[in-house]
């Protein structure tokens, strides 16, 4: 795992397998201090709508590749 910074801050590097990389905020892991409107909502949720949202995307993204990856065999 490796880190990097882009426009939304700091996001951590995750390798998938051993051609996918994922880029992650931080927050989605046991890296990060908890976020206070988690601790603030006491423990009624365990992840934010723009988290999930961003989830949401990744996991669109990833399967995209792997679809557009297949069709050719």
């Amino acid at each position: 795992m490796g880190e990097r910074y882009n426009r939304h801050g700091k996001r951590l590097l995750l390798a998938v397998d051993e051609r996918t990389i994922c880029s992650i905020p931080p927050q989605w892991t046991d890296v990060f201090v908890e976020d206070p409107e988690l601790v603030m909502g006491d423990a009624r949720a365990i992840a934010r709508v723009a988290d999930l949202v961003e989830l949401a995307r990744l996991v669109s993204r990833l399967v995209r590749g792997k679809v557009q990856g297949t069709e050719g065999e």
